[in-house]
């Protein structure tokens, strides 16, 4: 999430690249497996790539782009962000970031699975990931449990190619490079899409790339395909005339979460936290659902992109608070077994210790 002061905005095209050091280890851990894609992995930071998927610089792939802090009171709770698709603008925007009861410490990262390495390292309490990093963070040994989940819209998740591709039809994919952030949501989107299309990760060649990186490579033609998510989908599609292939009907799993360290669930201090700032987030979330152009006037203000990009982005990525139950189970067991099969993790496991419905009770402040 961007803050919405003029000296903390900077534009989606120029957020900090760093790749995920745990969806990494997740893979080199893969490679001896010939079920392994052909990746390439690169990392502005590093100014290099390796075959292996695996970044030059792991340490960096736990550093926030930027940390501030909120509220007032004792003791912080520890908040990972998402560059751009964040809790802070949001709460911002809904008017109610001045009631959480304790100050907050926002930490942004350029998506998921970096953020979930920080919190396996102890650096972080609580923060929203979408359906994939969960299950590699899982996969690397990650103490973290899914504490809230949210349904989205399929309109948040997209396979996109240059608007002058000859590319039309996902069989056409065969054989091309596709840019994903590994470990992401996208990163089971583009695997839902390729299976669906009787494709595998083979058929392919993976370039594993953080949003900003993907982007870039998608409009100088480095790729032939970009799977990303909202607002980044707009972005492209609205600014660069990119062409959307197929979004996330039929594809994915449409579900995103809020995932909490395990130590700080027992910790019966945090734990209270955590409760708290999951029923206000919810009510931040049905107030966007209904509100597109104010969110929109706040998320714009914090990506630096156009009111108009981020009008179509609200629309596209409404999300609905909904209970942690055995369907949540059932949808994250699905994306491991998917990802074991397809040896992007080392093999499949029970995902149902990765869950906790102690704090379902939030559901009823939204």
């Amino acid at each position: 999430m961007r803050m919405t002061r003029s000296d903390q905005i900077r534009p989606i095209r120029r957020w900090a690249a760093a790749a995920t050091a745990l969806a990494a280890s997740v893979a080199v851990s893969a490679c001896g497996s010939s079920t392994t894609p052909t990746t390439s992995a690169s990392s502005s930071a590093a100014g290099g790539s390796s075959s292996s998927g695996v970044t030059a610089s792991n340490a960096a792939a736990t550093k926030p782009a930027k940390i501030v802090s909120t509220g007032k009171g004792g003791i912080t709770l520890r908040v990972g962000d998402q560059a751009g698709t964040g809790a802070q603008a949001l709460l911002t925007a809904a008017g109610l970031i001045d009631t959480l009861p304790f100050k907050v410490q926002w930490a942004d990262f350029t998506s998921g699975p970096p953020m979930l390495q920080a919190m396996s390292a102890g650096d972080l309490d609580i923060g929203g990931v979408g359906d994939a990093p969960p299950v590699f963070a899982a996969a690397g040994g990650a103490k973290i449990a899914i504490v809230g989940a949210l349904a989205n819209d399929p309109d948040s998740a997209a396979l996109i190619v240059p608007k002058d591709s000859p590319i039309h039809s996902i069989s056409q994919l065969k054989g091309k490079k596709i840019a994903v952030a590994q470990g992401s949501s996208a990163d089971y989107h583009l695997l839902t899409v390729l299976n669906k299309a009787g494709l595998s990760v083979h058929d392919v060649t993976l370039d594993y790339l953080q949003p900003a990186e993907g982007l870039a490579a998608l409009s100088s033609h480095a790729v032939d395909a970009w799977d990303i998510w909202s607002p980044f989908v707009e972005e492209a599609a609205l600014q660069d005339g990119d062409r959307i292939l197929v979004n996330g009907k039929g594809y994915g799993s449409n579900y995103s979460y809020e995932v909490a360290s395990k130590s700080s669930i027992a910790n019966p201090t945090s734990a209270k936290e955590i409760t708290e700032y999951l029923k206000v987030l919810d009510q931040a979330h049905v107030w966007a659902n209904t509100h597109a152009a104010g969110w929109a006037k706040t998320w714009a203000a914090a990506t630096g992109l156009p009111t108009t990009t981020m009008v179509k982005a609200a629309q596209d990525d409404q999300e609905r608070p909904i209970a942690v139950s055995s369907s949540t189970v059932s949808a994250e067991q699905s994306l491991v077994d998917a990802f074991a099969k397809a040896g992007l993790i080392p093999s499949s496991y029970s995902f149902a210790p990765y869950t906790s419905t102690s704090f379902n009770s939030s559901l009823g402040g939204s």
